[in-house]
């Protein structure tokens, strides 16, 4: 067994989870300033209220998988990205306290608001931004400046686009959460947000291969294209599936699902676009990979807790299943 190869799938398994369900709880804050009538604020919040701080787990422990097994791809990325981190981190942290604080104030309440809205809109733009850098990679002669390379158009663009595909999934999710005038509402942001995203898609895709001829080959040599076509396909199959279901309450979750689909597609997308690194043009993940005997250490702990972290969540969804109702408390 290539005990690299697992942590590596482990660590995919994990950034996935995180944006999966956090991007819909970050999706909700990007959303906020779209709704303002009286009380639908309040139950924006309270949809997510029961399980943002859960969803954060799963970045936690993307990033111990990633200092534990892979320290010299942590120590690269946290040093070349190190102020979109940051940021990045204060936004969560704004973000949280708004979320203990808003239920309990009044006269304050629009500052919570706007820490809990900017908040969300500030991590997801900061993780673009930190997906978009690693995508174009840096170079070793780059490194002196690399403190400023994330700055770029094309780091800019991937990080309005993580922006939007969060909007998205917090749009479905307030769709299968909510009932008439915030479920209609929704419905309309995410029919516009599916063509954005999509679009979006397109164009970072477009951009990249075109960037870049190790990802040019890789998807174009041969009959590679053919191979790896059902990903793209798939995709547009599950952005017109969520346009269908939006239009039809009777089929409420599908487009949470189909939304979820698409960014588990352009994920299998990036994987495939990168592998074998986890810094391109610099560390693949068996040149970034611990020693064995640590990797093996670490698997004691991987395998009595990720089955605890599955199992609390998995748990923590079905007890709050269902429409969220107008209780005077957030928790």
């Amino acid at each position: 067994m290539d005990l690299v190869l697992f942590y590596f799938l482990l660590l995919g398994f994990a950034v996935l989870m995180y944006v999966l369900l956090d991007g819909f709880d970050l999706g909700v804050g990007i959303l906020y300033p779209w709704f303002d009538q009286e009380g639908e604020r309040d139950h924006l919040m309270r949809s997510i209220s029961h399980v943002w701080d859960g969803n954060e787990t799963w970045l936690v422990f993307g990033g111990v998988v990633l200092f534990a097994a892979f320290p010299a791809a942590y120590a690269g990325i946290l040093s070349t990205f190190y102020l979109p981190f940051i940021l990045m981190l204060f936004a969560l942290i704004f973000r949280g306290v708004a979320f203990e604080y808003r239920f309990k104030a009044h006269r304050s309440r629009p500052y919570w608001d706007f820490a809990f809205s900017a908040g969300s809109a500030t991590a997801a733009f900061c993780q673009g931004l930190i997906l978009g850098s690693i995508i174009q990679g840096v170079n070793a002669e780059q490194i002196s400046e690399a403190s400023w390379y994330w700055l770029s158009p094309f780091s800019i663009l991937t990080g309005f686009s993580v922006m939007a595909g969060y909007a998205l999934l917090g749009a479905s999710y307030l769709y299968m959460k909510s009932r008439n005038r915030i479920q209609q509402h929704a419905a309309y942001l995410a029919k516009r947000l599916v063509i954005i995203v999509m679009l979006a898609m397109l164009i970072v895709s477009l951009w990249t291969v075109l960037s870049s001829d190790a990802i040019r080959a890789r998807w174009f040599s041969g009959w590679n294209f053919l191979y790896l076509s059902p990903l793209p396909i798939l995709a547009i199959v599950c952005a017109i599936l969520a346009w269908r279901g939006l239009q039809n309450t009777a089929h409420e979750i599908r487009p949470f699902w189909m939304a979820a689909g698409i960014f588990t597609l352009g994920f299998a997308g990036l994987v495939v676009s990168l592998f074998p690194y986890l810094l391109p043009n610099q560390l693949t993940i068996w040149q970034a990979a611990s020693p064995d005997t640590s990797l093996e250490f670490l698997l004691v702990g991987i395998v009595i807790f990720v089955p605890l972290i599955l199992a609390y969540t998995l748990w923590g969804y079905r007890v709050f299943a269902g429409k969220v109702e107008d209780y005077q408390e957030g928790y």
